[in-house]
């Protein structure tokens, strides 16, 4: 089967942990190696983001990343739906230059939803979407939240325009059928993974020496810096927990380069606190040294408002370190409370502390919460994904030729 998957916004091969590039991103490269594993032909489209990208990188024999230029470079995410014509432009030109042609289309984001309709009806090719966040989930889920009307109504359109919606838990089935009165029929269900090859336990001692933070007890937070990821909950959690302990917070990810206004105010409180000489922020880092980090902590803590997933607790797991995280989104699928962590019901910080405390005194908890949730992760991996995205492709695939012979 030749696949195309639209990922307009986020590049698959983008730094990690920078403004945009989350676990999104990591679900598209990990899916589009696995699904050429499996005999498929895929390329995926991204929009050109950096002046030094190459415009094929090669991800396997037969998986690309394809960079297509679209308006400035450095133009912000909100402003993106403005180039989507020249997107689609751009993929028309580049697969008429090769005489590409696909079977199937699968897009991530609303954004990407709108380039793959335009594109399905000009190639005739059925689409499938996933959203991976949606508007009216991040409006509920926290107050401030800005997503405008545009991006509401294009994600309804698209959700009834394309053949199929794949979502990754079933608490985002049952959001899109209410919030968006969605036949629960034409939304399925296949759950993301964790890359084992990349994501192991590592000596904990050995890891802190590489990655160069001290040997004390250590919490964890790994992804975007936006307000929707409660930050601010850990930090004040950790205010209170450091002022009986010693002890150290590691915040990975953001951009250090002076321009990551959220990263900026964080330091800002932290230093308010008098506590920011015990908070370390990483910046952004590659998944290999992402597993150093995870090996290092005691305790990953994921505070967020909403999560349609929450893959970075599930690669924390995979590197048998507990979690407690925000009881929202997709995070309960895989999260067994009180088993490979504690699940938070509530975004203030009490109910954090009284979690962490209880973790962070008691070694042997640690150690079996740890290992249930390295036993938990090693179940869930991407080729297994692979494999059900697949025969779902195919079986939409059937039905959209009967649509056309009928």
């Amino acid at each position: 089967m030749n696949i195309a998957i639209i990922s307009y916004h986020g590049c698959p091969v983008a730094r990690l942990g920078e403004k945009d590039t989350g676990g999104m991103n990591v679900y598209v490269l990990n899916m589009a190696k696995e699904l050429s594993n499996l005999g498929n032909n895929v390329d995926v489209f991204t929009r050109r983001h950096d002046i030094t990208d190459p415009q094929i990188v090669s991800l396997s024999e037969n998986a690309r990343v394809i960079h297509i230029p679209a308006g400035i470079i450095s133009e912000k995410k909100h402003n993106l739906h403005e180039y989507i014509d020249d997107f689609v432009e751009g993929v028309l030109d580049y697969t008429k230059s090769i005489d590409g042609n696909y079977d199937y289309i699968h897009s991530h984001y609303w954004l990407s939803g709108l380039v793959a309709e335009k594109l399905s009806n000009i190639w005739n090719t059925p689409h499938t979407v996933t959203f991976h966040t949606l508007a009216k989930t991040k409006i509920r889920a926290r107050t401030g939240e800005e997503e405008g009307a545009l991006r509401s109504k294009s994600e309804l359109r698209i959700m009834k325009s394309a053949m199929g919606i794949l979502v990754l838990t079933e608490v985002e089935k049952l959001d899109i059928h209410r919030l968006y009165k969605i036949p629960l029929t034409k939304i399925k269900v296949i759950a993301g993974g964790v890359n084992t090859d990349i994501f192991y336990p590592e000596n904990k001692k050995d890891s802190r020496k590489k990655i160069n933070i001290a040997d004390k007890t250590t919490l964890l937070y790994a992804g975007r810096i936006e307000p929707i990821k409660g930050l601010d909950i850990l930090i004040d959690s950790f205010n209170v927990i450091s002022a009986n302990q010693d002890c150290q917070l590691i915040i990975v990810g953001g951009s250090l380069d002076g321009d990551d206004a959220e990263l900026k105010r964080l330091k800002t409180y932290a230093y308010e606190l008098g506590i920011l000489n015990k908070v370390k922020f990483i910046g952004s880092v590659t998944q290999e040294e992402l597993r150093y980090y995870y090996s290092a902590a005691d305790v990953f803590v994921f505070p967020s408002h909403y999560e349609s997933f929450g893959l970075v607790a599930l690669e924390s797991m995979a590197c048998g370190t507990p979690v407690v995280a925000s009881r929202v989104g997709g995070i309960p699928s895989f999260i067994d409370d009180a088993k490979t962590g504690y699940l938070i019901p509530m975004r203030c910080p009490d109910p954090f502390i009284d979690k962490l405390e209880i973790l962070l005194s008691n070694k042997d908890l640690r150690e079996n919460m740890g290992n249930a949730a390295l036993n938990k992760a090693q179940i869930m991996d991407w080729k297994k994904t692979a494999l059900y995205l697949t025969e779902y492709y195919e079986g939409l695939l059937t039905q959209f030729h009967m649509m056309e012979a009928g």
